[in-house]
């Protein structure tokens, strides 16, 4: 493909993914609104949330094995045309349960869409410094993405109303479908029959969502639905270990790279997405700010990481490595949770909180550090499936620490309400608190960068198929 095309090619990715984070973030300042015009309980608003990631983390592995089976291209406009029909749903939703039933499809068509984008894009461009600059600006849609949701959110809520942030996503994503007709390189796949393993994807399916919904569920018996998520997904890896063609092979895992990067993913980003979701309510509940204000007020963490997403991070990653450069973000991002620790009932934005938005850049830095090393070890025969398994591990570590640190908040809050603080007070502690373990988190991460991951990449290589190993 000429160099032209492929630029444009990482562009049409890059817009797809922008797409489906912002609709992750956008509607947070909106929640509120939603709750007042659609009637739901407190309890049932998390579901605006929880359905969009429990369709979205646990259909990843999947979706990312039959990219790299149907053809990636083919897997990534099916996602996008389910993703904009079930945003048309959203945006025209007049009851509590159609909302919810549209985010869920949402998640479906975002899991198809982005289980294969690091697939493809790590197929674009094979030399290591182009590669580091492509993945920069990829990461920076999800980095900086999350934060311009909330700012748009924000605008449309507050000048237009909430149907809007929904409706937007149409237009956008018929535009990315007909630059990614035009400009994304064609792939057959291998077929079905290369890898086709049904009850596999059965089990991760259903393993998957049964864990996030242990995870988000508020009521019966939450023991009862870990345990049934446990067993389906030890069924699931000893499938693995015996299908004649897995659906995800077990020897991805053999890479320190790709392995320790998943997991670093799951801590960071349930630290830093549960930060998103916290201060946008404490901004609202505590400080009293508007959606738009609230937007706003987010705004420079959208501009530093892009600056430092584009501008800095893939010099600072040739120049240093990946993993120094990922040790370092990390050291900023803990410096901005440690600093919410302290957080006062009164905060004022410049002293308070500017200096906390601003050092949330250091997601510009770790984004992409954290997705070169998590792609490291795909082979391209499997570059999908780990492009599929790197997303759902962010999936996984978004509902986990938004159920978690919301849970822990929640009833710090409700702790100090019934020992007869201010409401204030009490929602400002709950924070506070949650915050502290986002730090803790973001400490763990950083040590798992430092003693598991490697500055150098290894290469896993695919195992031989049936026929070869006959042959041999």
């Amino acid at each position: 493909m000429p160099t032209k095309h492929r630029w444009l090619a990482l562009a049409v990715v890059a817009a797809g993914t922008l797409m489906v984070v912002l609709d992750g973030s956008i509607v947070t300042v909106a929640m509120p609104v939603m709750q007042r015009d659609l009637g739901f309980t407190p309890e049932g608003l998390t579901w605006v949330i929880n359905a969009y990631l429990i369709a979205f983390g646990s259909l990843l592995l999947l979706s990312g094995r039959l990219g790299d089976l149907l053809g990636r291209k083919r897997m990534l406009l099916a996602g996008t045309v389910v993703f904009v029909a079930a945003s048309a749903l959203a945006g025209f939703s007049g009851s509590a349960g159609m909302l919810v039933a549209a985010r869920f499809l949402q998640g479906v068509g975002s899991a198809m869409a982005s289980a294969v984008s690091l697939g493809i894009l790590v197929t674009l461009f094979p030399e290591p410094r182009e590669r580091a600059t492509a993945i920069g600006i990829f990461a920076f849609t999800g980095a900086a993405g999350a934060s311009i949701g909330q700012v748009l959110g924000g605008v449309l809520t507050d000048l237009l109303s909430w149907h809007w942030i929904f409706l937007i996503n149409v237009p956008i994503g018929i535009a990315t479908l007909a630059l990614a007709v035009h400009y994304l390189p064609a792939d057959r796949g291998r077929g079905l029959r290369a890898g086709a393993d049904v009850l596999g994807a059965l089990f991760v399916t259903a393993g998957l969502v049964t864990a996030i919904y242990a995870v988000v569920q508020t009521g019966g018996n939450r023991l009862l639905t870990a345990g049934a998520a446990a067993v389906l997904l030890v069924a699931f890896v000893i499938r693995q270990a015996t299908a004649r063609i897995p659906l995800m092979p077990l020897r991805i895992f053999r890479s320190r790279q790709v392995s320790g990067a998943n997991v670093l993913q799951i801590l960071m980003v349930g630290a830093m997405f549960s930060f998103q979701i916290l201060m946008t309510l404490y901004m609202q509940r505590v400080l009293g700010y508007t959606a738009l204000r609230t937007g706003l007020a987010m705004l420079p963490a959208a501009l530093a990481i892009a600056t430092v997403s584009l501008g800095v991070s893939a010099r600072v990653i040739a120049r240093f490595g990946e993993r120094a450069v990922l040790i370092a973000g990390l050291v900023l991002l803990s410096a901005a949770l440690g600093w919410l620790t302290r957080l006062p009932v009164d905060a004022r934005y410049l002293p308070d909180l500017l200096p906390v938005v601003l050092l949330v850049a250091g997601a510009g830095l770790v984004l992409p550090a954290v997705t070169g090393l998590g792609m490291s070890g795909a082979s391209d025969d499997d570059a999908g499936l780990t492009s599929g398994l790197f997303n759902t591990t962010q999936q996984l570590g978004m509902a986990i620490g938004v159920a978690a640190l919301s849970t822990v908040a929640a009833s710090r809050t409700g702790d100090l309400l019934a020992a007869g603080r201010t409401e204030p007070v009490a929602l400002t502690a709950g924070y506070r608190l949650a915050f502290t373990i986002g730090a803790a988190l973001l400490v763990l991460s950083i040590a798992v960068a430092a003693l598991i991951l490697r500055p150098a990449a290894r290469t896993i290589r695919p195992e031989p198929a049936p026929a070869e190993k006959a042959r041999v």
